[in-house]
């Protein structure tokens, strides 16, 4: 460090008002940079592309400023209180009102949007998460048209699908649907947005050009579900909604095997009077010690309030974590009223934190994403409130040890939807932890010649190069560990009940 620099530095550290002016001007030069390279990278997009991605920049400008403006937490850990008890109903509560003659009325004041924007590349898989076959054949997106459909034909009804796409599923997902052209259920398509990663040491985006092919791809991202309510209102279809009489939207992520259309919910949404009609509904639910992470609801500046473990000081991470302090997550069901999406965009006042999310790309380039997540909304919304369902509307399929859950003889398939077996003694699903041997869908389908029976397990760990044969029954708690080198074969028709499998176990053929 030059003596001029070193000097500069103990000037400014000695007088706040010195680096306040310091930390504004370098402010303003990165925000002007941005801007500057923001419409270099417009200047090279053309026709269509060029209009869509004026609207996605002036976003990300927006967010971007944001985040140069961030100074600390964005809570006060002092400030945060339990929410009021009415804040927060129990579902027994809204159950109990039952459902009217008229539940069609409802229906067709409901839109059912599904976020689309994932791939399936946790999984091992390329292309859209939605097109993973989860059962009996049947892909997430298939089971979703398959529940639509139902509710459509039972009551007469007409609720359409909306996906939101990002520029990765957008395409292929596209292709898909048209074999749904002759299925009950309309089905609208909008895209989130597009923006540019940011190089973490310049803060400059590392695109060069607008094209979005070979090895330029990956510096662009959709940035988390937040950005629903901007591209919704941006592509024309919440006006296009609202105008065919359309007035709550019911919104998961679509791999959410769960999240099905509730109509005691949706009753009690439009049953509200005028003046206090909810605008927001997040769904939460019990927290187990596999949920520690989930963002909970809290009371803060006298809003509710979703905290992310993201917002959380480091100092307080273990206390967020407890399941007797915070008892209940945000399973992303939500329940939104339209026309308060348009007033929130219109006036410019949709508020949710910024998520700073580290990626590295190109062989080593270390980047930043800045995401929202549609939750952090609930705060800007009018009568908003939280209902504690029961933990079967959270059913996510996030890795092959959820797939091994659905596909099994623990969830009956009906009309698109899963169904815990009436067969199974207890309310809670077994724990299942598969070893990286299993983390690809390929390589998960050939270790199982057929899924296990497991009505009545509690426990299962499969560790190392482990095959299971037909009709294998597992009970109770079951450990499988094959040693590196070793590999164990579970015969066909094997039970196996509260047992450790060790070593090396293989049945040859002869």
């Amino acid at each position: 460090m030059s003596l001029y620099v070193e000097g500069l530095s103990k000037e400014l550290h000695s007088d706040p008002n010195k680096m306040a002016e310091f930390q504004e001007v370098m402010r303003q030069q990165l925000e002007s940079s941005m801007q500057a390279e923001l419409e270099k990278l417009l200047s090279t997009a053309k026709g269509a592309e060029a209009e869509v991605s004026k609207k996605d920049f002036e976003g990300f400008r927006k967010l971007f400023q944001r985040f140069l403006q961030v100074k600390g937490p964005s809570v006060e850990w002092a400030k945060i209180n339990r929410p009021p008890e009415d804040s927060i109903q129990p579902y027994d509560k809204i159950k109990a009102k039952g459902i009217p003659d008229n539940i069609a009325d409802s229906l067709n004041k409901l839109v059912v949007v599904k976020l689309n924007g994932g791939l399936g590349t946790s999984m091992g898989c390329k292309g859209p998460k939605s097109l993973i076959s989860v059962r009996n054949e049947n892909t997430f997106l298939d089971l979703t048209v398959q529940q639509i459909e139902h509710l459509n034909k039972t009551y007469n009804a007409d609720v359409p699908l909306v996906l939101m796409n990002s520029f990765n599923t957008d395409e292929d997902t596209k292709k898909i649907l048209q074999k749904y052209t002759h299925h009950r259920v309309k089905i609208h398509t909008f895209n989130q947005s597009r923006y540019p990663r940011v190089n973490k040491e310049s803060l400059l985006p590392v695109a060069k050009h607008m094209a979005m092919t070979g090895e330029n791809a990956d510096v662009w991202y959709p940035p988390g579900h937040g950005d629903i309510y901007a591209s919704f209102y941006n592509s024309g279809l919440l006006e296009q909604l609202i105008a065919e009489g359309k007035e709550y939207i019911f919104v998961s992520n679509i791999d959410n095997l769960g999240a099905t259309v509730d109509l005691y919910i949706l009753n009690h949404l439009v049953s509200q009077p005028n003046g206090k009609r909810c605008e927001f509904i997040m769904e939460v639910t019990d927290k187990t010690r596999a949920d520690v992470k989930g963002g909970t609801l809290i009371q803060y500046d006298g809003k509710l309030r979703l905290l992310e473990i993201a917002q959380v000081p480091k100092a307080h991470v273990d206390e967020f974590k407890s399941v007797t302090k915070f008892k209940i997550f945000n399973t992303n069901n939500l329940w939104i009223s339209l026309s308060a999406i348009k007033r929130l965009q219109e006036q410019n006042a949709m508020d949710m934190e910024i998520i700073v999310n580290p990626k590295t790309i190109n062989g080593g380039l270390n980047v930043i994403q800045l995401e929202t997540a549609v939750g952090a909304a609930i705060k800007c919304f009018d009568n908003a409130l939280g209902i504690n369902v029961p933990r079967s509307r959270f059913l996510p399929v996030k890795t092959t040890s959820d797939l091994l859950l659905v596909m099994s003889n623990l969830y009956s398939l009906e009309a698109g939807s899963l169904n815990m077996s009436e067969r199974r003694e207890f309310p809670t699903t077994p724990h299942v932890k598969l070893g990286s041997s299993f983390t690809k869908v390929q390589e998960y389908v050939t270790r199982f010649e057929s899924i296990p029976d497991m009505l009545e397990l509690d426990h299962l760990t499969v560790s190392g190069d482990v095959t299971f044969g037909k009709q294998v029954s597992l009970k109770g708690t079951v450990i499988i560990i094959a040693n590196h080198g070793d590999r164990i074969d579970i015969p066909a028709g094997s039970m196996l009940e509260n047992k450790i499998v060790s070593g090396n176990l293989r049945i040859l053929d002869h």
